[in-house]
């Protein structure tokens, strides 16, 4: 949830942000006046209370009639605590629920406009020119048996496949390169659950205008995560965490499983856009003051494993209507990918500010030991997609792949994927 008092003493600020996402302004009046007879109603209640227990020390002293009257005005009292707190209790009710519909207020330095409307900051190598007739990323994996989609369609659905021989090592060789940099930058690594609660899939900022990308087991009342962002966030929920020696960062390896509703006809070909792939996702928790700084790092971390892999790449300044509930600003890394001439999303780092660890009562303890809400930012460091940029980028003519450097001692050496059909 957004800061209550960024809605009080810079409503303005909150408009500007729904306007940049183009969500409905309307909700900041709503808001600030349901805040306003929720804290009326907070102030009735307390000097009402603060009367009865005066009252109640004058009745233990008071005789006769003096006493009946004011036990008269005891019952009107707590007639109308009772009323005062039935009213703060609706009001609270109907703020916290409007409330936690408004997303993150977004960056100033955010540009502005939907998904095309990106700012690309910065261009790293040069797309290969090829001089034989490019294959696509499924082509490839078929001549190196390294995924089959046909069984997995069979035995899962449309979306789903089977990553096999040198596709799965090629997978856990990603991974592990992943896990092992992480580890490297003081990363604490974590197998995460995949299965999460309501609460804490809420938390999140996951059930509003991306529910319907969520899996649901009905049955048990659980969510299948599309991140172990969900489950990382929810790591620390009610607690207070000790921030004095810098930054609190995890790196979550799990499966990834999403709907993908309203995407149909888009990458439905081979393993860009499924239904479920696994990832190692970077997870911090910092105080608010150094969540910029945090944020670069965790970019420069997803750049130094991009660099490993070879591929050209671009880094963009996500627009503010394409930006998640909970993000207040988000950088993307997209890699060339040579089939289709194009660059396609391979990591995303986002700042998620106080948004996450407000809903969840994440806080840490400042200087005078006062405990504050702590901010939380997210970045991927490598995930399923990656295959498709390493084959695509280091195909050869005979449909083998070059292994990049970093990754041979995955492949005890090996430097290239020949096809085997």
């Amino acid at each position: 949830m957004i800061d209550p008092r960024t809605l009080r003493e810079n409503p303005e600020a909150v408009r500007a942000s729904q306007r940049a996402r183009g969500e409905d302004e309307g909700v900041v009046g709503k808001l600030l006046d349901l805040d306003a007879r929720r804290r009326s109603a907070i102030a009735s209640a307390d000097s009402l209370r603060a009367e009865q227990k005066q009252l109640g020390k004058q009745i233990g002293r008071a005789k006769g009639e003096e006493r009946d009257a004011l036990l008269a005005r005891g019952k009107e009292l707590a007639a109308q605590v009772k009323a005062a707190e039935a009213e703060q209790a609706q009001s609270s009710e109907e703020f916290e629920e409007l409330h936690r519909l408004v997303p993150n207020v977004v960056h100033p330095d955010a540009p502005v406009g939907g998904e095309e409307d990106f700012t690309v900051l910065k261009h790293v190598g040069t797309p290969a020119e090829f001089d034989f007739e490019v294959k696509d990323h499924l082509e490839l994996c078929e001549g190196l048996d390294a995924l089959d989609m046909e069984r997995g369609a069979k035995v899962s659905g449309s979306r789903f496949y089977f990553l096999k021989g040198v596709g799965a090592q090629l997978q856990l060789a990603l991974l592990n390169m992943a896990s092992a940099q992480a580890a490297e930058n003081g990363f604490t690594l974590m197998i995460t659950p995949v299965l999460v609660r309501p609460e804490i899939m809420a938390g999140t900022g996951f059930l509003g205008a991306h529910s319907s990308e969520v899996y649901r087991l009905r049955d048990d009342d659980l969510y299948l995560v599309g991140t172990s962002e969900v489950s990382l966030a929810g790591y620390h929920a009610d607690e207070i965490l000790d921030l004095s020696n810098g930054p609190a960062r995890y790196a979550g390896w799990s499966s990834c499983f999403r709907r993908e509703a309203g995407s149909y006809g888009k990458d439905t070909r081979g393993i860009i856009r499924v239904h479920q792939f696994d990832k190692v996702e970077m997870f911090t928790y910092c105080r608010p003051e150094d969540a910029e700084a945090e944020h670069a790092r965790l970019l420069d971390w997803e750049e130094q494993m991009l660099a490993k892999i070879e591929v050209p790449y671009r880094v963009i300044d996500t627009a503010t209507g394409d930006l998640g509930t909970s993000a207040a600003r988000k950088y993307d890394c997209e890699a060339w990918v040579p089939s289709q001439q194009a660059y396609r999303e391979l990591t995303s780092t986002s700042n998620c500010t106080t948004f996450q660890a407000r809903r969840l009562g994440v806080r840490y303890r400042d200087e005078n030991g006062r405990p504050q809400t702590a901010a939380t930012l997210n970045g991927t460091l490598a995930t399923t997609r990656w295959i498709v940029a390493i084959l695509e980028n280091h195909q050869q003519p005979d449909g083998s792949v070059r292994i990049p450097e970093a990754l041979r001692p995955y492949f005890a050496g090996r430097e290239v994927l020949s096809p085997v059909r």
